[in-house]
């Protein structure tokens, strides 16, 4: 399994090797197309696995329910993160900096102003 990065940046240099990655086709569902939100994840690990326990917690709430589990090999792991990280870069390079959760530059409202 592999990580495809959804918004490549063509000025970025090929891989090495000279060669682009396989293009690869990928299907989405109608329920998959939807999404899950989650504002919580919960991992787990052992040396031949990585857990990515996708959940939702409501304001007031005692539990918080896991909607989608994701498991994959510690290579592919490592692989989301630095694929992440890029698009992370991307986003506050283009809308700016994104607050830590928490941070006390952190808007507390939400919504509409």
């Amino acid at each position: 399994m592999g990580i495809l990065n959804r918004n490549p940046n063509p000025k970025e240099p090929a891989p090495t090797g000279g060669h682009r990655p396989k293009q690869v086709q990928v299907q989405l569902g109608e329920a998959e197309a939807d999404g899950i939100y989650s504002n919580l994840v919960l991992i787990s690990h052992s040396p031949s696995e990585f857990i990515l326990d996708f959940a939702r917690m409501l304001p007031g709430a005692p539990k918080a329910k896991v909607h989608a589990r994701i498991v994959m090999t510690p290579p592919n792991a490592k692989s989301l993160l630095g694929v992440l990280q890029k698009n992370l870069e991307n986003f506050e390079g283009k809308h700016g900096k994104i607050p830590a959760a928490g941070a006390q530059d952190s808007p507390r409202e939400i919504g509409f102003k």
